[in-house]
């Protein structure tokens, strides 16, 4: 169970903050949910208390898992790429691993995106979710490491310095 100012994280959305638990009669049933604000857009969600983990709310990584996701962003020797791959087969891949919740898949995806970023122009779609898996690890480790998301997107652009292309992971 979570509780009030608890950072959480909600898949695809990010890192968010419980604001208060509220009770709400539903079909005559008294249902307990989860205020949330998510910080990145000041958006609200009720999310069930007794359904939390069903749909992938989580609190914030730990120090040891965010250094160790930001170091896996170093490692390129699982890197696909596109090879055989068409555009909607891996945009659904990506979309499905940013809903996933899980901090690493979130990496993954943003490492992809840079890597083939590096051989070709990225779509206006890849483009979209690059920022959306920047944004999302970003602000989760900057949360995790004690410091700033421009501090995290300073150190991402410092990793992939060899490959990015200027203005694709803006500070």
């Amino acid at each position: 169970m979570f509780s009030i100012d608890q950072l959480v994280v909600y898949p695809a959305q990010g890192v968010g903050k419980v604001e208060r638990i509220a009770a709400q009669e539903i079909g005559g049933a008294i249902a307990e949910f989860y205020i949330v604000r998510i910080l990145s857009n000041n958006v609200t969600l009720m999310v069930p208390v007794k359904n939390a983990g069903n749909v992938g709310l989580r609190s914030v990584s730990g120090r040891d898992e965010a250094e160790a996701i930001l170091e896996s962003l170093n490692d390129r020797s699982n890197f696909t790429g596109y090879a055989g791959q068409n555009w909607n087969r891996r945009y659904r891949e990506y979309s499905e691993k940013l809903k996933s919740g899980d901090l690493a898949d979130v990496a993954y995806v943003l490492k992809e995106l840079l890597l083939i970023g590096q051989n070709k122009e990225l779509s206006f779609g890849e483009r979209r979710l690059l920022e959306q898996a920047t944004s999302l690890l970003s602000l989760e480790l900057a949360f995790a490491l004690d410091r700033t998301q421009e501090d995290i997107k300073a150190r991402i652009n410092e990793i992939f310095a060899d490959v990015i292309r200027p203005k694709v992971v803006e500070s």
